[in-house]
């Protein structure tokens, strides 16, 4: 339906046989739940390592988005390589036998030619490999996977963690600026409440600074005589939102600002949820979005796995954003009227129909289609939507599309 958009390649050295195991890895991450709610192509993973032309010979070239070549499929419009940089690799490049060197140089220069479009990310398997050797030399200064990880996480949570963080900022064009995690949270009366509370968010604040991302906290990160409002308003839009829920989290007129104006910015969210007695109050702006469930008492709270879901929301968004700046270029004739970064819902729907309505988006007494990342919605939650288009004039109601829809629609 679309160009490629993201394709990720694992190089390795066949005597290097981790590369397998860590090729796996990648491919079971990057090809599993976490992308497939965006139309197809948007994340493919591809393995270089056998032979192109014979068992001795190097891997078949990468296609890169600058070097298209003829007669080949059309290149992704983002390309990602993983080097598994092990004693084999090292060696094939050190020696007399030009080819492995060659190849991983073309694959250098490709990158420093297109640093807009293509990221070099190595797994090092054994320092060995790259000290003071051909290998180390001609990778030097990219950054490496397998390093910034936290206590208790597994080296391939954590090299998929950096990897997805890694592509979201490629994808969304921020470079080497890293990724600000806006950690929203609710103050308590009880002073012991208050007190657990704060060393839970201490643990959350203390994991993030433990990777590459960084971190918004209003209680270190806003500046004497700051207009603390408008700073919040303006944060919250532009981070990722990590929310830590306690008992009293949604009736806070804070907390539900910075959870709506992230919803409504389209901005990745994830709920921490840290519910001891229980919410008598509840919000329906805390719903649609992924929640990681909270046990402070264990060593394995779910924060990590908390910062993982985060890293690929921002990584899924970021390509459902560029698929739909790709889509308007070769689809100017698609009738979609929303293009809702996540599933829509009351909160969401309500802001978008104001705007809809003040910039005449589309005539009163029309449908408003919505196309929105996989899964479909419920019945009884999309005739509320429907509810709410009609009340608003669009005599139509709603016609909600998901890519699979939408693809068996044309079909």
């Amino acid at each position: 339906m679309l160009p490629p958009g993201l394709e990720i390649y694992v190089v390795w050295h066949v005597g290097d046989t981790e590369g397998e195991e860590i090729a796996h890895q990648i491919v079971d991450h990057f090809q599993g739940d976490a992308f497939t709610g965006l139309i197809g192509g948007a994340v493919s993973v591809f393995v270089r390592s056998q032979g192109w032309r014979g068992p001795d010979d190097v891997p078949r070239p990468v296609p890169l988005p600058s070097d298209p070549r003829p007669g080949s499929a059309a290149p992704a419009a983002f390309v990602a390589v993983v080097p598994v940089l092990g004693t084999a690799l090292a060696r094939a490049c050190q020696g007399g036998d030009a080819r492995w060197r060659d190849y991983l140089t073309a694959l250098v220069d490709g990158q420093r030619a297109d640093p807009a479009h293509v990221g070099l990310f190595p797994v090092v398997l054994t320092e060995g490999a790259i000290d003071r050797t051909r290998l180390g030399a001609l990778l030097d200064g990219y950054q490496r996977l397998d390093t910034a990880g936290l206590p208790g996480e597994s080296p391939a949570q954590r090299r998929c963690r950096d990897l997805s963080q890694a592509l979201a900022q490629l994808v969304r064009g921020d470079g080497d600026r890293a990724l600000t995690v806006f950690v929203s949270h609710s103050r308590h009366a009880d002073p012991d409440d208050e007190q657990r509370a704060a060393n839970l968010v201490r643990r959350v604040c203390d994991m993030i600074a433990g990777t590459r991302l960084d971190q918004f906290f209003d209680a270190h990160s806003i500046q004497a005589g700051s207009r603390w409002a408008r700073v919040l308003r303006d944060n919250a839009r532009r981070s990722a939102l990590l929310a830590v829920r306690g008992d009293h989290y949604s009736a806070r007129k804070w907390c539900q600002e910075e959870v709506h104006l992230a919803k409504c910015a389209g901005v990745p969210i994830v709920i921490l949820d840290d519910l001891r007695i229980g919410d008598d109050r509840g919000s329906f702006l805390m719903d649609h979005v992924p929640r990681v469930r909270l046990d402070p008492d264990h060593p394995d709270p779910g924060i990590r796995r908390g910062l993982r879901k985060l890293v690929d929301e921002c990584l899924s968004s970021a390509l459902w954003q560029w698929q739909h700046r790709i889509a308007r270029r070769h689809w100017p004739e698609l009738p979609v009227d929303w293009w809702a970064p996540r599933s829509p819902e009351a909160a969401t729907f309500a802001d978008w129909l104001h705007r809809a309505r003040s910039g005449r988006v589309a005539p009163p007494g029309a449908t408003v289609r919505v196309l929105h990342p996989e899964p479909p919605l419920g019945p009884q939650e999309s005739l509320v939507l429907d509810q709410m288009a009609r009340a608003a004039g669009f005599d139509g109601g709603v016609d909600l599309l998901t890519p699979r829809m939408l693809d068996a629609r044309r079909g």
